[in-house]
């Protein structure tokens, strides 16, 4: 049964009382903000769905405000979530914000699989409400607003195909090992059919990557006759696989079914990892980024060449940011692939007059942005100061255009949107995720914005 929260301890707030305890000004600004009945609705919302009658059967949860402020101070100080149990059960001052008092303080994977069931969705509105609140303290006012984008990398090890077949080895063994215990029996049939082919391909890895360092003829040929006899271990796996599936989808049981799950999600996988290196290795062809698969795990990550000096290739996901004045980052958006940068123009400018009901003052991006039509778009949409670089030769009367005062003014106020991601990443955990799968990584995003404007929000109040 889902609970909302702790009644307050009176011998608790005794002690406070009596050790003097104070949280610092920042935090306690942060506290009453997450009093917000709204934000508090948003995620009881979720944590109500995670079986059909959470709210009404079963053993009292861990309370949903408990939960709620456990995952924030999570990422407010970039903590793990066994980290995060740790410090609430050490400190008083946690205990007191986390709204615990004298209570248990619930374990880490409780806190993880709560988590697990907020949606991206909530997080987008939960971000909107706290924008709301930083504009009823006039933290922002939304007159000015600068967008940019960064890459956000899933936590996979660099990708080449050899290790993706070696891993796609190991998981459609382990999974196979499974499920003999299910099927299996002592015949020799069984035996082949369960067989464990991952040390194998994993020496076959090993003497790709030993004669990948090589230039010599000798070295590439050595590495080829690898790549074969890797293929040829990673084709009989699968085929062992498949045959294993068909068995199990006439089984019943819950843990048959699983195993089924299981197979299903990493055989499309394993083969596509399989004909992108026939392609790429045997035949020589250049497979586009859109056809390749970096993870067997993460399969969503996109393939982001930006040519950065040391990192001209990243792994996850480019990440579109809208911030207001006050450092308030109104709007996140994982994109899709590497699709082209003037598309996010319209969406920042739309999405800002539907949170602030006015368009901003002024409204700046880098000169990847620029055309046109986005200009006009936004002067349209009732935008005063249009700071759009403009690319590519210019006419002396688009020079004069940006020789302007407030043009200037303008490009120096962007600059600061490479601040606010530097602060995001190095501080707020977006660097790299660290959640699974599509929705765990606009989540992992989310909550690192969150953090952001809570401490921002918090910063300004306090001062």
């Amino acid at each position: 049964m889902l609970r909302n929260n702790y009644e307050p301890d009176a011998d608790f707030w005794a002690l406070i009382e009596k050790l003097t305890i104070e949280m610092e000004p920042e935090l306690a600004v942060i506290d009453k903000l997450l009093d917000d009945d709204e934000l508090y609705k948003l995620i009881k919302d979720d944590f109500s769905k995670r079986y059909p009658k959470t709210e009404e059967t079963g053993r009292p949860s861990s309370p949903v405000e408990v939960l709620l402020r456990m995952l924030t101070v999570k990422r407010l100080y970039s903590w793990t979530y066994r980290q995060t149990e740790w410090h609430v059960k050490d400190s008083m001052v946690m205990r007191l914000f986390c709204r615990i008092y004298f209570e248990p303080v619930p374990d880490h994977s409780t806190v993880d699989k709560w988590a697990l069931t907020l949606r991206p969705e909530t997080l987008h509105a939960f971000n909107e409400r706290v924008t709301e609140l930083a504009k009823q303290r006039k933290v922002t006012r939304g007159r000015k607003l600068r967008t940019d984008g960064t890459v956000v990398e899933t936590n996979i090890h660099y990708p080449t195909d050899s290790s993706l077949l070696a891993d796609g080895v190991r998981i459609l063994s382990r999974t196979l090992k499974r499920a003999q215990a299910v099927v299996g029996d002592g015949t020799d049939h069984a035996k082949q059919l369960f067989r464990d082919r991952s040390r194998s391909a994993k020496q076959q890895a090993h003497r790709i990557a030993n004669a990948a360092r090589r230039r010599s003829a000798a070295a590439k040929s050595q590495m080829k006759t690898a790549y074969q006899r890797l293929v040829t271990v990673t084709r009989a796996t699968v085929r062992q696989a498949q045959t294993v599936v068909t068995t199990l989808k006439t089984e019943t049981g819950h843990t048959a079914q699983r195993l089924v799950e299981t197979f299903e999600t990493y055989l499309p996988r394993v083969e596509q990892a399989l004909d992108q290196a026939v392609r790429r290795v045997f035949q020589e062809e250049v497979v586009p980024a859109t056809e390749k698969i970096v993870s067997l795990f993460e399969a969503h990550t996109a393939i982001i060449r930006r040519k950065k000096p040391g990192k001209e290739t990243e792994f996850g996901h480019k990440v579109w940011l809208d911030e207001v004045d006050g450092g308030i980052v109104t709007r996140w958006q994982t994109l899709e692939g590497n699709p082209a940068e003037d598309e996010q123009w319209g969406p920042a400018i739309d999405h800002h007059i539907a949170q602030f009901g006015h368009p901003p003052w002024q409204a700046s991006a880098d000169r990847g942005l620029y055309s046109a039509d986005n200009e006009a778009y936004a002067i349209n949409q009732g935008v005063h100061h249009v700071i759009l670089p403009m690319t590519g030769r210019k006419d002396d009367a688009r020079r004069q255009h940006e020789q302007q005062s407030w043009f200037k003014r303008g490009r120096r106020f962007h600059a600061g949107v490479e601040g606010r991601i530097s602060v995001l990443k190095n501080k707020h955990q977006l660097g790299r995720c660290l959640d699974h799968g599509d929705d765990g990584f606009d989540k992992w995003v989310g909550w690192g914005v969150i953090a952001n404007n809570l401490t921002h929000i918090g910063a300004a109040v306090a001062t």
